[in-house]
């Protein structure tokens, strides 16, 4: 059995068990290290599968989350599968997570438990007022293997839809944000089918999340991603975020890299910082 968060340690101490050669990298790792730890105090592992980016993003989003983002509101929200199968039947190649090869049917009905759980555990944990209660519940999600991916599997789905939304607003001529045409700018992925195919349909099995498809999530959850990169400790692209052009009104979560491939993150903001 493997923890999918880890427990809290503190930040510098684990850069000093991790990182403790004399090596350029392992300086600019330290260094890295040193300047999240003016804003947080600790750091909790995200198991790497695959998964992390969605781990750590999720994780971070629920235990700071205090009510129901507007687009899980929304009553079309749990229609999502039916309303996107009846216009896209390419949909029905969505591979769900160790279950290839189910018919379309099966699929609209169990991606839409899938949103159901999300918006259900997402309620249930933004009402917790006490912080401690609240990271408990937190804790216990990501305890639950069955439940863990299916929230993924949620999140994926909501990533096809915003790249069809993307996708359609560009092709009737409205604006749309850089990175949707860096998406479709791709071999692998010049349209929404593509991208599903090609890359999605991979998320968690032979792959994670590329750069660009940090964006997207970005854009799914209408959260900006705030990233420290610590390999580009001393550059202008340190600190990262997801969209860059940041949406006044999104909440912000925090997640640290080293090589923008592992994602884990940092909690307990120092009391100044708060300030």
């Amino acid at each position: 059995y493997k923890l999918s968060v880890s427990p809290e340690m503190d930040i510098m101490e684990y850069c000093r068990k991790e990182w403790r050669g004399n090596t350029p990298a392992a300086k600019r790792m330290r260094k890295g290290y040193e300047a999240v730890a003016q804003k947080f105090a600790s750091i909790r592992r995200i198991r790497g599968d695959n998964y992390c980016a969605f781990r750590a993003t999720l994780f971070q989003a629920l235990s700071q989350a205090t009510q129901l983002p507007r687009w899980l509101q929304s009553e079309d929200f749990t229609m999502l599968p039916e309303n996107l199968l009846s216009r896209y039947d390419w949909i029905e190649q969505w591979q769900l997570r160790q279950k290839p090869g189910k018919r379309m049917g099966e699929i609209r009905d169990e991606i839409k438990e899938y949103l159901i759980l999300l918006r259900q555990k997402w309620k249930n944990i933004s009402e917790i007022k006490g912080p401690l209660e609240k990271q408990e519940a937190c804790d216990k999600l990501f305890k639950n293997e069955e439940e863990e991916y299916s929230l993924y599997e949620a999140l994926k789905f909501l990533m096809l839809n915003t790249a069809i939304e993307l996708y359609n607003a560009d092709k009737s001529g409205k604006r749309v944000p850089v990175f949707s045409w860096l998406l479709f700018a791709r071999d692998s992925s010049s349209n929404p089918c593509q991208l599903m195919q090609n890359h999605l349909n991979h998320i968690g099995h032979s792959g994670g999340l590329e750069q660009v498809e940090m964006f997207l999530l970005a854009y799914a959850l209408q959260y900006t991603i705030q990233v420290y990169r610590l390999y580009k400790h001393s550059t202008d692209e340190f600190i990262t975020l997801y969209p860059n052009d940041r949406e006044e009104d999104w909440p912000v979560v925090t997640l640290i890299t080293e090589d923008d491939r592992h994602y884990n993150i940092p909690v307990r903001m120092c009391q100044e910082t708060m300030l």
